[in-house]
């Protein structure tokens, strides 16, 4: 069935559509759109927590779907079941999950629980495209890219509450510190 669904975005192929979708799916290889956001938040003193939030998620996604996931699920990419199909990217290694979608989503759901209001809803637009790009590009199944959208908005749970976490941290030594130099 979900050669089916890849086969389907085959019949849709024109030039132009060729372009547009080999455009859109370069802004997710290696997560190169997101990390430079990021960066750019990083640098930026106001919007610096949200860089914080989405380094760590980026990292949790690097950690979860490339490091642990991807090489236990080892799933083989549909233009390898499917060779008669002329691609239009490089090849690449396992097939699920999707790492461009997981990618997208942790960065969304890192900005979106950041609380960035205006900068989520953009993100997401971008990121179903990569999604969707992924699919008609016939390098990932329909369940790599929910799949990837899963461990993706997990991975920016994870990191959004990791940065919680450590704030929390921090914030409790320094208040400890200031209440023991208020009793001398």
């Amino acid at each position: 069935m979900e050669l089916n669904i890849l086969d389907w975005f085959q019949t849709l192929h024109t030039p132009i559509l060729d372009k547009i979708m080999t455009s859109i799916t370069k802004l997710g290889d290696a997560g190169i759109f997101w990390i430079i956001l990021t960066l750019l938040f990083l640098i930026i003193p106001k919007m610096r927590k949200t860089g914080i939030i989405m380094a760590a998620a980026l990292i949790m996604d690097l950690l979860i779907c490339n490091v642990a996931v991807k090489n236990l699920a080892a799933r083989t990419r549909p233009y390898d079941v499917n060779t008669s199909v002329q691609l239009l990217v490089a090849k690449l290694h396992y097939s699920f999950p999707s790492g461009h979608t997981a990618a997208s989503f942790a960065s969304v759901t890192a900005l979106y629980l950041a609380g960035e209001k205006k900068l989520w809803k953009p993100a997401l637009v971008l990121a179903c495209l990569i999604a969707v790009s992924r699919l008609y590009l016939y390098v990932h199944y329909p369940t790599d890219v929910l799949g990837g959208m899963v461990f993706g908005i997990l991975a920016g749970y994870v990191g959004y509450r990791l940065v919680k976490f450590l704030e929390a941290k921090l914030s409790g030594r320094k208040n400890a510190g200031k209440q023991k130099q208020a009793r001398r």
